[in-house]
């Protein structure tokens, strides 16, 4: 298992801004059954998941003006990846929000669950 290059698929996801490419990307990633839970919502399904992050992507980053970046502490065993990730603006500056996924991966590589936190 490859965290590292599985964090930068993940994060070039929420970052992309043709949809077809996002659900490429999605189904190359996620299992079939994935799902992405925050603490309000829950995505189950290629196609909510798809949907989950076109919202995220047209609030934050096409109309907001800012790209999600992963943290450099990534860490991983037992087909579980932990890391860290900032909502940063595009043209530089402070971090609006910070948060952590926590992804739990099928036999063959892909997300079954993903669990974001947002730090307060």
């Amino acid at each position: 298992m490859d965290a590292t290059r599985i964090v930068e698929r993940y994060m070039a996801i929420w970052n992309e801004p043709d949809e077809e490419a996002r659900r490429a990307l999605i189904a190359e990633l996620w299992s079939f059954n994935g799902a992405h839970f925050t603490s309000t919502e829950e995505a189950r399904g290629h196609d909510a998941i798809a949907e989950k992050i076109a919202r995220t992507f047209d609030r934050f980053i096409a109309r907001g003006g800012f790209r999600l970046q992963a943290l450099s502490c990534t860490d991983a065993h037992h087909q579980a990846i932990k890391f860290y990730w900032a909502l940063m603006p595009a043209d530089g500056g402070m971090a609006r929000s910070v948060g952590s996924d926590f992804l739990m991966l099928d036999e063959e590589g892909r997300i079954r669950a993903d669990y974001q936190f947002i730090e307060p």
